[in-house]
């Protein structure tokens, strides 16, 4: 079983910046695509953004050039770092990770960003 820690939520104004984490511990075996998806009020969740363990990086058409993906592999975490933040970011994001040695998708509680026009 994997657990996610996930910080780095919060209040901002339009135009400002925030970072999340996201840190996995537990019984871990490869942990292939790591990334963050986000759901609003009234919404279906969506993808924000995804890194696999060999670097490929995709994002979602709204936060690129806006947001930024990286994981560190040895602290078994993934960041998020968002700038030019819009009051359309407001959700909970959530974290996942796929551990693919056992086909297992995992996700954690979700931390909220709320950004004020």
């Amino acid at each position: 079983q994997v657990q996610l820690a996930e910080s780095g939520g919060g209040l901002v104004q339009a135009g400002g910046s925030l970072r999340l984490s996201c840190a996995a511990s537990g019984t871990i075996f490869r942990l292939n695509r790591m990334g963050w998806y986000r759901q609003a009020p009234g919404k279906q969740r969506e993808l924000v953004a995804t890194i696999t363990s060999g670097g490929i990086i995709n994002y979602a058409d709204s936060v690129k050039g806006r947001f930024t993906i990286s994981r560190d592999n040895a602290k078994n975490t993934v960041y998020l770092q968002m700038n030019s933040l819009k009051p359309e970011d407001t959700a909970v994001y959530l974290c996942n990770v796929l551990d693919s040695s056992v086909s297992t998708n995992y996700w954690g509680q979700g931390t909220q960003v709320t950004v004020s026009s």
